[in-house]
């Protein structure tokens, strides 16, 4: 069928877009000479993961264990890592990082001596040992230690801490200024005799900063539906680029200014700024307002005139969170629905 005929509002994603940018972003890490490391809370879809990993990318970052268990079910893991950029706190959350590393390699980020304590009593209760990676803090003021003095009086902690491997650093690095906090750190660890062989980077955009600074692997997931840099608006929202859509309903046609369509912030989310993404069929209309089930479009721009059932697509300004209001997505080619992808890992914020 024709993604025309769809019930809506349903998420369709463009299979060559997507391929695309898959293999766009698998060709420049060749190019800037950096492994890459999918992040797979981009699209939280396992089939996405394989294609991903089928065009070269030496393993996957989930964000939770939970989000992991679906790649690991799903038999993503096979023999590469699976990293958890997280502070993983409270037992529950350990217990199932811990089952976790029976399925697959696992590797988990910790910032202080309390997550790496808990982690450590539970797996030695349980007769584990995780490969654990120290986060540093370089500008994104996220999760991470503050200096190369607090992260290798951490790695030494971690290092004596039975039920733990140490591995190496990761962080969120947002300029080559934060070289010098890295190179510091990777020193510290050297003349200590401490293991660093991972050196994790990301950020999508960034894989030349990543590749400058020493890190051996970088972290990327929106290139998935945002291409090869990072969305800033609604004007860069390009059905060339994008490769995900909402094909939504005229339900209401109120006045000739504006139309309502079948999809509010239950299906778009309700956060982004307005508008809140690109109708293809017609860029010059404009989502202005969303209630939970309805979204308001002011079409005063447009000489089509609008009718009751007919359907638009709109791409979202954030598909991340779009997707994770869904169950499922349709995949498409040149408009003709080729299956259904179940969206297995949304939900999975444990």
């Amino acid at each position: 069928m024709h993604i025309y005929d769809l019930d809506t509002p349903a998420i369709v994603i463009d299979l060559d877009v997507l391929e695309r940018n898959i293999q766009g972003m698998a060709a420049h890490c060749a190019q800037v000479g950096i492994p890459l490391r999918v992040h797979t809370k981009t699209h939280k879809i396992p089939e996405i993961a394989r294609m991903q990993l089928a065009a070269g990318a030496i393993g996957i970052v989930s964000q939770k264990a939970t989000a992991a268990e679906v790649m690991a079910r799903a038999g993503i893991a096979d023999a590469l890592d699976i990293l958890i950029p997280y502070n993983i706190v409270g037992l529950p959350k350990v217990r199932r990082l811990l089952e976790l590393t029976r399925w697959a390699t696992v590797t988990v980020a910790v910032d202080s001596e309390e997550t790496a304590l808990g982690i450590s009593q539970q797996a030695q209760r349980e007769g584990y040992t995780v490969r654990t990676i120290v986060e540093l803090d370089t500008g994104a003021k996220r999760c991470g230690v503050q200096s190369p003095s607090a992260a290798l009086a951490l790695a030494e902690r971690v290092a004596g801490l039975p039920g733990l491997s140490l591995q190496g650093i990761m962080t969120y690095p947002s300029s080559l200024g934060v070289k010098p906090f890295l190179q510091e750190t990777v020193e510290l660890f050297h003349r200590a005799g401490l293991p660093c062989t991972m050196i994790s980077g990301g950020g999508t955009g960034a894989e030349a900063i990543s590749q400058e600074i020493g890190c051996t692997e970088t972290r990327s997931g929106s290139y998935a539906y945002e291409g090869m840099t990072r969305i800033s608006g609604s004007k860069d929202l390009s059905p060339e680029r994008c490769p995900v859509r909402v094909v939504v309903t005229v339900v209401s046609t109120p006045t000739p200014d504006r139309i309502i369509i079948d999809g509010g912030q239950e299906t778009f989310t309700s956060y982004p700024p307005k508008p809140y993404g690109l109708i293809i069929e017609q860029p010059q209309a404009r989502i202005y307002s969303m209630s939970v089930e309805h979204g308001h479009v002011d079409v005063s721009q447009c000489a089509h005139r609008f009718q009751v059932g007919e359907k638009l697509s709109v791409i979202p300004l954030h598909a991340e969170m779009t997707s994770n209001l869904h169950d499922e997505v349709v995949v498409a080619r040149q408009g003709q629905v080729e299956g259904v992808w179940s969206l297995r890992g949304r939900g999975r914020v444990r």
